[in-house]
């Protein structure tokens, strides 16, 4: 069995979420998503509007993804790849680069992202019509 991990946030889950797990589960047959906690995300300077819990709640409804872990820290992406046997590691091409060194590990995969369609575009939106 070929296992696939990626990590993220997945607040207000959108269609670029859809599409970069559909696009994750089809590199392999077992996909893992590592979501951020509400205490890491406090250190990467995110303010979730959904908490953890209900976070986990959607994406495990999502029928691309098999697991859902949680990702308490940056370091951890080694311990996991190496806890679940993983052999290819994903994310979005916004992060191209960045986890080069999982190479080491597994296969590393950078996505294109859905253009236009943000988590943070969608929390804009939504302030700007409560504002109005």
């Amino acid at each position: 069995m070929k296992k696939v991990i990626t990590y993220g946030t997945y607040d207000l889950l959108h269609e670029g979420h859809i599409n970069l797990l559909k696009r994750a589960k089809a590199l392999g047959d077992y996909l893992i998503v590592g979501l951020s906690t509400d205490e890491f995300n406090v250190l990467k300077h995110k303010e979730p509007f959904l908490p953890y819990k209900q976070r986990k709640i959607v994406l495990n409804a999502i029928k691309y993804v098999d697991e859902v872990i949680s990702e308490e820290n940056w370091e951890q992406k080694v311990l996991d790849i190496k806890k679940h046997n993983v052999d290819v590691f994903v994310m979005g091409n916004d992060w191209e680069g960045k986890f080069n060194e999982l190479k080491n590990y597994c296969e590393v995969v950078y996505l294109q992202r859905t253009p236009i369609v943000s988590t943070t575009g969608l929390k804009r939106n939504i302030i700007d019509k409560i504002e109005k």
